[in-house]
């Protein structure tokens, strides 16, 4: 299994609506609403890189009102 932490930014207003809409990605084992520069943390599980991948450019950036994610991969 491989781990990241995506931090998103969302459109002003729209924090709770992309919160749960992310939520609802099976991939996605945590997920925090924040204060600071990003607006949310979603902590990502996925069987491979590729699959991992696969979830954050095809379910999590596609979230109505996602303006940007930064992605860290967990290695230890």
């Amino acid at each position: 299994m491989v781990f990241a932490y995506v931090l998103i930014n969302a459109e002003v207003g729209y924090e709770d609506s992309v919160l749960a809409e992310a939520k609802k990605v099976p991939e996605v084992k945590t997920a925090h609403l924040v204060y600071g520069v990003y607006d949310i943390v979603l902590l990502l599980e996925a069987p491979n890189v590729e699959m991992l991948k696969d979830v954050i450019t095809k379910k999590i950036r596609k979230i109505p009102n996602v303006r940007s994610t930064l992605t860290m991969m967990v290695v230890k």
